[in-house]
């Protein structure tokens, strides 16, 4: 049976989980539906910290990271973290833990170095550069994290996620086309992946692809109908016949 702590541990994890992407996006100016989503990219079971595969990581300590987290006290987790990294700097936990913690401050360049070291640590880890991407997109460095994700994308490009947050930081750049070949990629890994259809949809308002846009919108109508509605919104302009 478990303890409350690790109860406690695990409700913390998933909060965690989703915190950390959603204070990255909340940072970005007109935050889209689809960014708003965005902790749903990361599955269970991936999230290395303040969840399972805590065997380096003692009941003491889970308290007391809960503890910290229950209080909104980040300068304190940060820490907190930094005492645990000078006895072991290369547990990915802690630099996760750190990086969450400067997010949460809106320290996103400090938490951007966490997640490097979690980069450098684990580089077959997705999930370390996503979060590292994310935390350069939230101080506003699209072309940092567009980069970012295309060295990711050299290790692995099985990851939907990837790709997809590859397609927002071209979307933030302005460069729809590359955006929905991105997209367009995340969407063929998992089909049923909404939010990367959504940009699709979005990227060919932008580019004004009226027939593709509307094929995307009936596409993600069947998927997640108040985003389908959401993107019909952007509904690019019907080109106007030019008279003779």
């Amino acid at each position: 049976m478990q303890s409350s702590a690790v109860k406690l541990w695990r409700v913390i994890a998933l909060k965690v989980r989703a915190a950390i992407c959603v204070s990255a996006i909340s940072a970005l100016a007109g935050c889209t539906p689809a960014q708003q989503l965005l902790f749903s990219l990361i599955p269970d079971g991936t999230f290395p910290i303040l969840l399972s595969h805590l065997e380096k990581t003692s009941e003491t300590n889970r308290r007391r990271v809960a503890e910290l987290d229950a209080r909104g006290d980040w300068t304190g987790l940060v820490q907190f973290a930094e005492e645990n990294l000078a006895h072991d700097r290369s547990n990915t936990d802690w630099w996760m833990v750190k990086g969450y913690a400067y997010m949460q401050l809106g320290r996103h360049e400090q938490a951007a170095e966490c997640y490097a070291e979690i980069v450098r640590l684990r580089p077959d880890d997705m999930l370390g550069w996503n979060l590292l991407a994310e935390s350069q997109r939230a101080a506003r460095q699209p072309q940092r994290a567009a980069q970012t994700l295309n060295n990711a994308l050299l290790i692995r490009q099985d990851s939907p996620a990837t790709w997809y947050l590859l397609g927002e930081s071209y979307t933030d750049l302005g460069r729809y086309q590359p955006a929905a070949l991105a997209y367009r990629q995340a969407v063929r890994l998992n089909r049923e992946f909404a939010q990367a259809w959504y940009g699709l949809g979005r990227s060919y308002a932008r580019q004004g692809r009226q027939a593709d846009f509307e094929q995307i919108v009936h596409t993600l109508a069947s998927l997640n109908p108040p985003l389908a509605q959401q993107l019909a919104k952007e509904r690019p302009a019907r080109e106007v016949p030019r008279t003779p």
